[in-house]
């Protein structure tokens, strides 16, 4: 682990926005990953599209890309940041069965886009489990957490390879 404290918390251990003034603008990137387990015949109807509210692939994306502009409204001390891109790429996996969702973020700025990265995964997985409950309520949202980051003080970071 880095660092010795939590740094959302002051000298008298309140809840404080850190302030990110004097750090220097870097380019920061991160990517985050989760899952959705479902029963094989889900996954099925949502690859052929068959759904009965649409689409659920391309509006979990959307809807992913959506919330982590939003990140910083949820998220109550994380800094409003104006995102260079945001990508959120769904692949089936049936040996889960189910879909595994990926969010890339990249930010130039003077904070971390870890948030963001983790906010797009864990929206996209909670649309296609809005989308997909009335045929499979037994879904699972699994596995959302940090795969990478690059930029700032702190540099590079990267779940080890064995981990994956």
């Amino acid at each position: 682990m880095s660092g010795t404290r939590l740094t959302h918390l002051d000298e008298r251990g309140a809840a404080s926005m850190v302030d990110v003034g004097e750090k220097d603008v870097t380019r920061r990137v991160a990517t985050a990953e989760g899952f959705v387990t479902m029963a094989p015949e889900t996954l099925t109807l949502i690859q052929s599209g068959n759904m009965k509210k649409g689409d659920v692939i391309s509006i979990a994306r959307v809807a992913g890309i959506m919330a982590a502009k939003r990140t910083s409204d949820l998220i109550p001390l994380c800094h409003p940041l104006t995102m260079d891109k945001i990508g959120v790429e769904i692949e089936p996996d049936t040996a889960l069965p189910g879909l595994r969702i990926v969010a890339i973020a990249i930010v130039t700025a003077k904070t971390g886009v870890e948030m963001e990265a983790l906010t797009a995964v864990s929206v996209a997985c909670l649309t296609i489990y809005d989308m997909a409950k009335a045929v499979d309520r037994g879904m699972t949202i699994e596995g959302i957490r940090l795969l990478a980051k690059s930029g700032g003080r702190s540099g590079d970071w990267s779940v080890d390879e064995s981990q994956r």
